[in-house]
């Protein structure tokens, strides 16, 4: 089990917000935290403290130039994502991305579209693709892929035959829990456990961890296998999660 930083991009600017509240007019958006410092300050961090594995994400249009400033400042050690097509994801793993992942453009009807997948493949090695499949939790209890900011549900649940369909075209998943994420009200135990005993790929579980021993949980259901990040409870995102704490633990 690994920690992977991560730099959220809003505007250009490194953020931190609350699941499922941004939108296109940005009402309702809620932020936890807003940084003085650039997406290159982060990336540099990460690069001298050895972490790898990271994401970066564009949380809608006018990120690019943030993003693209954080992989020049730590080539191969970061992945990228939001709003990755095929005419745009060369761009980014020549730019030193170590990975692109990839939602919304998979989406078609509301399902994941293997169509859509296999022309992407043909730009990008499964070695270089991250597949999101950030959700949300039914009332009937199903996790269903949601896309386009979290807003839109799919009818696709994250499902074993789905993880199985789905793992010869890449090499890991990214999955936020979306109704934990910013919240800082603990993790989402059932999915992380779904997730170890599904899963024939390693994932990447984002979402409401607030405490150490909200790690530890996901370090035991997760049966060692779920790597995990870390957003508005670090420290160095105005949180009380010391960072240079979690950089040091053993994998």
């Amino acid at each position: 089990m690994q920690f992977r930083p991560c730099i959220d991009l809003h505007n250009n600017q490194v953020k931190q917000i609350v699941g499922g509240s941004l939108r296109d007019d940005a009402v309702g958006l809620r932020t936890n935290f807003e940084s003085e410092f650039d997406s290159a300050y982060y990336a540099e961090m990460y690069k001298r403290d050895g972490l790898t594995g990271g994401h970066v994400i564009m949380l809608g249009p006018g990120n690019e130039e943030a993003a693209l400033l954080a992989l020049k400042s730590y080539p191969g050690g970061l992945q990228v994502g939001g709003g990755i097509k095929p005419e745009n994801a060369r761009k980014y793993l020549d730019a030193g991305a170590s990975q692109v992942i990839v939602t919304s453009y998979l989406i078609e009807d509301s399902e994941i579209s293997l169509r859509r997948l296999e022309a992407l493949m043909k730009v990008v090695r499964p070695e270089e693709l991250v597949i999101d499949l950030s959700c949300r939790k039914t009332a009937a209890g199903e996790y269903l892929v949601v896309f386009d900011r979290w807003q839109k549900f799919t009818s696709q649940k994250i499902d074993r035959i789905l993880l199985q369909q789905l793992g010869g075209y890449c090499c890991e998943f990214l999955i936020h829990a979306v109704d934990m994420e910013g919240k800082m009200s603990g993790v989402d135990a059932e999915l992380v456990k779904k997730l170890a005993a599904e899963s024939p790929l390693p994932c990447v579980y984002a979402g409401g961890i607030s405490s150490y021993e909200d790690i530890e949980l996901i370090r035991n259901y997760g049966q060692n296998r779920i790597d995990y990040t870390v957003g508005s409870a670090l420290d160095i995102f105005g949180g009380h999660l010391s960072y240079r704490k979690l950089a040091a633990m053993p994998a």
